[in-house]
């Protein structure tokens, strides 16, 4: 009894064969509809949070009465004053997620420190002061009686807008810290350093945030430009200090005036060419063969020009999956009610009780207590649900936007496939290959698309959850816990660049023959295993091409964006505008040049890959003959030593 090859039989030849199938039927139609019926659902759960939630609770500052700055009869004052910064430094602070003193919506900050004794003195001081208080206390009432009843605050501090909130504007001289260029401050009751009141801006910040939930070319240019200022950095004053002892700077153009920056730039530069340099000579033959496979992708894409703009469609269908679950994740955050607790300065046997601010002021006899707003969480018709919608959303999201990159996929190697597979490039290719092939994959396979995608949906949110724990278990003691949690996460991370890559040969297997999910996996992966060498040597060697592509463009456009922002250039001077930090346009630039170069050279990554799995069946399919005729290019048929035969 004859034995079974390891990884299949190699593909016959197939006289009819000429590329994707035509006549194929819908695969994977459960997958299809259990698809379908999770879209509805997502739909339901966005229309439910859309229905209770309201996102002005995460968009704006929220006051003691639970109103929003700069809304409503509010919407003159978009600004949140503390009255006591001081009482934010408390560590339950941190528990609670609010600071236990009055907060008020204001029209802008205080510009000036001052107390309410010597405010109240005053006419003039008294008008201003007054603006920063919850009711008027009128003229009637004595200065202890205000803060008893906390009307207004104890004092004012200089202070500046950030995030809608008003900071106090500390400063530094020297050593020491100030507020409002003066080293002490009185509270209202004594005076005190400046350096009191970090802890509490600290942890007011915290409470904020918990509450809103080239090639060889391009590295001697560069390695060139930075040997040029090394050495004309030479006899600069000040240039010969080293990073020691300059320390961290917040500017980072000050490290650019120092000598050391500039040779540690040239060794880095000088080793990534070195060991650039060495990979070129020793793997060129096998980069010949990803150079052609590189050209025939350049001319396929030629006949398929409409390929280059299909990342386009890809991103608007990402973008609407992104902000759908944006916007239901902030709607189902801020679905739950506000919760008031009472606040004590004195001993109170209802201390962090909840409470209702209206009968509290009223019925409550605890003294120099308040019920103020604490947070949201107040009980909804849908609240013990709520986490549930929360991981629904979550996992929704992952599965839609795998879905259209594998949509993306199989459309581009349906079209490329076509390309391939034509006896006749000009006669035998359809009108229409990406339509045709887009049309073919939401017609036939979408159930495919859907069963490859939640795969890997799966898996991403398996490591969600395991990120999750770890973030929970960071105090933790306990050595084996954290080892084997660290060893979970970096097995899930290969499990997810291994589905990734087995899911995009499954689909191009789809979108040439029609087959459904797991089968089409199988053959992939069994013809990529009858050629494992092929496929790691030169699938390696085009991914690194494309990556130095990228490199190309992201750094000429950054060496560009350096010139034009930092005005070291004279042809630039006067027409880029003047920055006292010009990093952050730079590195904006770069970050937009690589997702713009990534989108487009993905394009290229799928029809070298669609046209890799398509070279390897060529030459299992034919043997050269005038009736088995190899279908790759002349020039990749010299570089592996083969040629069609005359008839």
């Amino acid at each position: 009894m004859e034995e079974k090859p390891k990884y299949g039989e190699p593909k016959k030849f197939d006289p009819d064969f000429k590329g994707p199938i035509q006549n194929r039927g819908c695969t994977d139609i459960v997958c299809c509809i259990f698809f379908i019926v999770a879209i509805v659902g997502y739909v339901a759960v966005g229309i439910l949070a859309w229905t209770h939630g309201d996102p002005r609770k995460v968009i704006y500052p929220t006051d003691s009465m639970g109103q929003y700055c700069g809304q409503g009869t509010l919407e003159k004052k978009p600004l949140l004053f503390y009255f006591n910064m001081m009482k934010c430094a408390s560590p339950m602070v941190l528990l609670e997620f609010q600071c236990p003193t009055p907060q008020v919506c204001v029209e802008k900050c205080p510009n000036r420190t001052m107390t309410l004794v010597t405010a109240i003195g005053d006419k003039q001081d008294w008008e201003y002061y007054r603006s920063f208080c919850r009711e008027d206390p009128g003229v009637k009432k004595s200065v202890p009686q205000i803060l008893q009843e906390k009307l207004c605050p104890a004092y004012l501090i200089s202070s500046k807008p950030f995030l809608q909130r008003c900071f106090p504007s500390l400063g530094k001289k020297g050593e020491v810290i100030t507020v409002g260029d003066q080293e002490t401050f009185n509270d209202g009751e004594k005076i005190r350093d400046a350096k009191d009141l970090v802890a509490g801006m600290k942890n007011a910040t915290v409470v904020m945030e918990g509450r809103q939930y080239f090639y060889i070319i391009l590295f001697q240019l560069m390695l060139f430009k930075e040997f040029v200022k090394y050495v004309s950095l030479k006899d600069t004053p000040g240039a010969n200090i080293t990073l020691q002892q300059l320390g961290f700077q917040p500017d980072f153009s000050v490290y650019l005036h120092i000598r050391q920056t500039w040779l540690a730039f040239i060794i880095i530069l000088a080793i990534l060419e070195f060991i650039i340099i060495i990979l070129l000579i020793f793997l060129r033959n096998r980069i010949r063969i990803a150079v052609e496979l590189m050209k025939e992708a350049s001319r396929a894409v030629g006949y398929v020009m409409s390929s280059l703009f299909y990342p386009i469609f890809t991103f608007f269908l990402l973008t609407i999956v992104i902000a759908y679950w944006g916007v239901t994740a902030v709607f189902l955050s801020t679905s739950s009610e506000p919760v008031y607790k009472v606040f004590n300065e004195t001993v109170c046997p209802h201390a962090r009780e909840t409470c209702i601010p209206e009968v509290f002021m009223h019925n409550h006899n605890c003294p120099q207590s308040e019920c103020l707003f604490a947070f949201y969480g107040g009980e909804t018709p849908y609240h013990k649900y709520l986490i549930f919608l929360q991981f629904y959303n979550v996992f929704l999201f992952f599965w839609c936007a795998n879905f259209v990159t594998a949509l993306g996929q199989m459309t581009l190697a349906g079209a490329f496939a076509s390309y391939y597979w034509a006896p006749n490039k000009t006669k035998d290719m359809p009108a229409f290959p990406l339509c045709a092939s887009l049309g073919r994959s939401l017609r036939y396979h979408t159930g495919s698309l859907a069963f490859g995608s939640l795969i890997l949906a799966i898996v991403q949110i398996i490591r969600v959850l395991l990120e999750y724990i770890d973030h929970k278990l960071k105090g933790a003691q306990n050595k084996f816990a954290k080892f084997l949690l660290c060893c979970m996460k970096c097995c899930f991370w290969c499990l997810e660049k291994f589905i990734k890559f087995l899911n995009r040969n499954a689909y191009i297997m789809v979108a040439i023959y029609g087959k459904n999910f797991c089968r089409s996996a199988c053959d992939a992966f069994f013809l990529l295993m009858r050629n494992v060498i092929r496929v790691v040597v030169l699938d390696k060697v085009t991914d690194f091409i494309l990556f130095l592509g990228k490199l190309l463009i992201v750094g000429l456009v950054g060496i560009f964006a350096f010139f034009f922002f930092s005005g070291h250039t004279d042809a630039f001077k006067g027409t880029a505008p003047s920055l006292h930090y010009y990093w952050v346009p730079i590195l904006t630039v770069l970050v937009g040049s690589y997702f713009i170069a990534h989108g487009f050279f993905s394009v290229y990554a799928m029809c070298v890959d669609t046209l890799f799995l398509c070279f390897l069946e060529d030459l299992e399919r034919n043997d050269g003959s005038p009736e088995r005729p190899y279908l790759m290019s002349e020039k990749l048929l010299n570089v592996l030593k083969k040629k069609n035969q005359a008839n």
